[in-house]
């Protein structure tokens, strides 16, 4: 029997259960219930939207890859290598091709012939929004044959090709959701749609968003201005107008109680998935305190002797010029984004929770690649302690690691940080600089809306442990209004505004929920390394024992104090797996059962690097190349 891949053997498996039509229609009487052959629109459509939860799948990837988180359990994606024999990374790799799969294939095509023009639109919106993400992970993908069912293999389609269908479907979308839409929905769309409950107007709004993230990562490209800019300033003025219009797909949570575990999110401590294996990487608390170290010429940190910054638990000097806080006690210094999105052990009293100078005073470590063991000491879980996560003593969690925290999609603020970014690139930096401020208080706004405050809980074991959040969203608000009114925000002249302004504070941001489009950023911008020409090889920006990033002081590095585990700094020093011939991860390899099994021809066929070579995880997708993608 001649095998089939993967991709077809689910798009049967779906047409099966699904769409099987009885051969004769004496028969239909005697439809089997289990197996229908039509099931209405609607009725696919909780499922497509929950299956989002398969993101924070990959998360556990590409977080680390990001270095916004570290980890000791997916450490190889931490080293940038991983072999092909695994489905890790290959999740949302899954959920297009399954999880979602033909089931948004016939939602959307059942919804087109019967002229429900509300769900075809919204079932286009959210294939555009997949798409985008799975091409961005993994480059080359089986597009056009995706879904078409007999074949035996499925060839691939490139970046040049998925990139603006991913947008013909966006605007495809569109149009659908602006037509008139006659059909009697009652409560079937708002009963089932979990990120807008049938808002025409915000799907709307989330396919122009769709578009402009697609265009963003396409900044760096030489013919971006004129292929690309009107385009995408179009798309993010149609798009999100404030915090109300963030794509974030409710759960119900419940921990213990829930019907199903999945109901509960996928970080909440009842099913324990950030546990004690990831950790808050010591580049993002570096970022969210203000603590990026002073190098010397041998690349070695120095050591705060004289204890300048009178920081108990910090031993290295600070660089002279931080970009997005500092560890003063001054009023507007403090970025209170640390005390939600960052873990600390400090203070299991309730009297700090409101206390703005005992909360400026909690202090943060990160940790290292592949351990919680980091430059300055070991870092805590992301519940604030260092043990695995505990249902009893962390109680429903906190913050985006809440049982019923929803999962969050794209926001007001990305897209924002997105415009500023182009504006900076190709237009006006003034505008840049305006967008800038309105992109820090829209992640301001954001992170305090899924604050839930604190409480203490004695447990049997005679301890006492702090559940939630360590700060009260009212007290959060203020101390978040006095950054924004210091130095790092409104104080910074237009004369000082950069580009690694934009960046970096799109990472904290985006911390760590977005980590898959900072990872586009990073990758974009080439992960600061120094080499000539389009592009980095080996030999020109790393060889196999070593990556040369540019340092701090160079004005073209875009993510200040960020270097990769080879870099000759301080605790980098670390070559990666030999396969990888010296280079950093540039995409994520596709879904090993699917493709290594059952598509490896089609794998082999790629190129520039051949999608079963041994460093295949290294070739530099087309979004990153400023050209076209060489031979």
């Amino acid at each position: 029997m001649k095998k089939k891949s993967l991709l077809y053997a689910i798009a049967s498996a779906v047409l099966l259960s699904v769409g099987a039509t009885s051969c004769d229609d004496y028969l239909d009487v005697n439809r089997n219930t289990d197996a229908p052959d039509y099931v209405e629109g609607y009725l696919y459509l909780a499922g497509i939207e929950q299956a989002y939860n398969e993101i924070y799948y990959d998360l556990r990837a590409v977080a680390p890859i990001t270095q916004m988180m570290g980890t000791s359990s997916y450490t190889n994606f931490a080293s940038h290598f991983y072999s092909k024999g695994s489905d890790a990374g290959g999740q949302v790799w899954r959920m297009v091709y399954w999880s979602q799969g033909m089931n948004l294939e016939n939602m959307i095509d059942q919804s087109v012939k019967a002229e429900n023009w509300t769900l075809a639109g919204m079932g286009l919106a959210m294939k555009a929004f997949s798409w985008d993400l799975l091409t961005k992970q993994h480059g080359e993908v089986p597009m056009k044959e995706a879904f078409v069912s007999g074949l035996t293999s499925h060839h691939y389609d490139y970046q040049e090709e998925i990139y603006p269908q991913v947008r013909a479907w966006a605007k495809q979308a569109i149009e659908y959701l602006e037509k008139d839409d006659k059909t009697n929905y009652g409560n079937r769309i708002t009963n089932n749609d979990y990120i807008y409950k049938g808002n025409k107007e915000k799907w709307i709004k989330f396919a122009y968003a769709v578009i402009a993230r697609n265009l963003a990562s396409l900044s760096c490209k030489d013919d971006f201005k004129e292929k690309y800019y009107d385009e995408f300033i179009d798309a993010v003025s149609k798009s999100f107008a404030s915090n109300a219009d963030n794509a974030t797909v409710t759960i119900e949570g419940g921990g213990a109680d829930a019907a199903q575990t999945a109901y509960n999110n996928f970080w909440g401590p009842y099913r324990g998935n950030l546990s004690y294996s990831y950790f808050q990487h010591d580049y993002a608390v570096q970022l969210f305190t203000g603590t990026i170290p002073q190098y010397d010429d041998k690349g070695d940190k120095i050591r705060d002797v004289d204890s300048v910054h009178n920081l108990d638990h910090y031993p290295y000097l600070l660089a002279e010029k931080q970009y997005t806080s500092d560890t003063t006690a001054i009023v507007g210094h403090f970025d209170p984004r640390r005390l939600v999105k960052l873990a600390t052990e400090d203070s299991n009293s309730m009297a700090t929770i409101e206390d703005h100078e005992m909360l400026r005073k909690l202090y943060y470590v990160g940790s290292g690649f592949t351990s919680a063991g980091g430059p300055i000491s070991t870092a805590p879980g992301f519940h604030g302690r260092r043990e695995a996560v505990d249902d009893a003593k962390d109680g429903d969690g906190r913050w985006l690691y809440r049982n019923d925290a929803p999962y969050i999609l794209t926001t007001y603020s990305e897209l924002l940080f997105d415009l500023a970014e182009i504006q900076f690139k190709y237009g006006s930096k003034a505008d840049a600089l305006e967008t800038w401020k309105k992109a820090l208080a829209a992640d301001m706004d954001f992170t305090a809306s899924y604050i839930v405050p604190g409480k203490l809980v004695t447990l049997s074991d005679g301890k006492t442990y702090h559940q939630g959040d360590k700060v009260t969203s009212a007290t959060f608000k203020a101390l978040a209004q006095e950054y924004l009114n210091g130095p790092y925000v409104a104080g910074l002249s237009l004369a000082d505004f950069t580009l690694s302004h934009i960046m970096m504070q799109k990472f904290m941001a985006l911390y760590p929920w977005g980590a898959n489009e900072v990872w586009v950023d990073q990758r974009k911008y080439m992960y600061d390394i120094q080499y000539t020409g389009e592009y980095p090889t080996n030999g020109n920006g790393f060889d196999k024992t070593m990556v040369n990033q540019k340092k701090d002081d160079d004005p073209t590095k875009v993510y200040k104090g960020f270097y990769l585990m080879p870099a000759e700094v301080q605790n980098r020093r670390s070559a990666y797996n030999v396969d990888n011939a010296g280079s950093p991860c540039f995409r994520l390899r596709p879904r090993y059962n699917s493709e290594y099994m059952w598509n490896v021809n089609n794998l082999k066929a790629l190129r520039p690097i051949a999608g079963d070579a041994a460093n295949y995880q290294c070739s530099i997708p087309w979004f990153a190349y400023p050209g076209d993608m060489p031979n």
